[in-house]
């Protein structure tokens, strides 16, 4: 029976396509978008997000950095208006602050840091004042506080405890979830009064399992898309943990991509490789807003960003690994207020960029290729 279930599982997992080679989207980056006041630096952008109003909220692991190298705070939340002027700095020496990984907005523009070092989130008001707290940061009286290891198996998860989270998204009742994801390897569902409700999966490879959930995101629908990285596949359930499907991204590595850390290797599949740093390994969940939502992600190598249908079908990509404008290296965390508008932040280049996409022209182009081979 358990052989039976498992094999319906993966065959509704199965897309009904095949992938073929997705189009290159034409695009921009607007240079030196963001404006830091004198003195003011990112470190590594692990997220961004942005409001109802268009702020930018940049989760930043810099700024507020004590301590030796391997015990520092490095976390700063940061917000910037519509033009990318600085507009001020959140929750400066939080408790909560050791080391960022996920912003998020939920549909009241209040803001959602997660912070892999403290495995805590932190609900902000609009205001910028804290409304929320969910885990429990390590005590520092406790003889056995230390970075957390990665045991196998996983200790058993604690409901309302965290080990290493990384992202949350919301649904339509302002259910939030979290991706608990390099340790626990789960997601935990809370209300919107902030009381925990459940929580599912564990480590592995079977349908309903994780290898680090990196990122998470939610459709129209209240459907949970979870990045789940070392196994190179997105995983989609309903709003109660039951699995939907599961769809992976496999499209061509050009000739010229290269690793933004080291070469590029020589068998980018080969059992060796870091599954993070294969091609299509998903880093980030981002669907853009109805009526016609898309779902984009990004991979370390070959460094690209990809725009998808939300039954997993790649209708185009961008961008490649690299320091320049246009390039990428690293993209950890995504923003799409509209299916044509990227913010993307690099932990590797200290960065985030603003792109604009320009579909339109891909399609002009595809006609024209029509019309030249009649």
């Amino acid at each position: 029976m358990k052989h039976w279930l498992i094999a319906a599982l993966l065959l509704a997992a199965t897309p009904a396509f095949a992938q073929e080679a997705a189009p290159e989207i034409p695009f921009d980056s607007a240079p030196d978008f963001l404006k830091l006041p004198k003195d003011m630096y990112l470190g590594e952008a692990s997220a961004v997000a942005v409001n109802s109003k268009g702020h930018i909220f940049v989760f930043s692991r810099g700024g507020s950095s004590m301590g030796p190298a391997f015990a520092e705070t490095a976390a700063q939340l940061l917000e910037f208006a519509p033009n990318g002027q600085f507009v001020r700095e959140i929750g400066k020496n939080l408790y909560a602050w050791s080391f960022a990984h996920g912003v998020k907005i939920d549909r009241h523009d209040n803001i959602w840091a997660i912070d892999k070092g403290s495995d805590m989130i932190v609900k902000f008001k609009p205001d910028g004042r804290v409304d929320m707290v969910f885990g429990r940061k390590q005590e520092a009286s406790d003889d056995d506080t230390a970075p957390l290891k990665h045991p196998n198996p996983p200790l058993p998860a604690v409901d309302g405890r965290f080990r290493q989270p990384t992202d949350v998204a919301f649904d339509q009742h302002d259910n939030v979830f979290i991706s608990d994801g390099y340790i626990n390897s789960r997601i935990a569902k809370i209300n919107k009064d902030g009381f925990w409700v459940k929580s599912w999966g564990d480590r592995g490879s079977e349908p309903g399992q994780f290898s680090t959930a990196h990122g998470i995101g939610t459709d129209a629908q209240g459907n949970v898309y979870v990045a789940d990285r070392s196994n190179r596949r997105i995983q989609v359930f309903d709003g109660d943990g039951k699995f939907l499907r599961q769809f992976s991204i496999d499209q061509p590595v050009p000739a010229d991509a290269y690793e933004i850390i080291g070469n590029k290797p020589a068998d980018s599949m080969a059992a060796g490789t870091p599954p993070l740093l294969k091609p299509g390994a998903p880093w980030v969940i981002c669907i853009s807003p109805p009526p016609h939502q898309f779902l984009f992600t990004a991979d370390a190598f070959p460094g690209r960003v990809y725009k998808m249908t939300l039954d997993g079908k790649v209708v185009g990509m961008l961008g490649k690994a690299g320091r320049q404008l246009k390039q990428f290296g690293w993209i950890h965390g995504m923003a799409c207020p509209n299916e044509n508008t990227l913010f993307v932040a690099e932990a590797l280049n200290w960065r985030v960029q603003k792109l604009t996409l320009h579909p339109a022209k891909t399609a002009q182009a595809d006609t024209a290729k029509t019309a030249k081979a009649k």
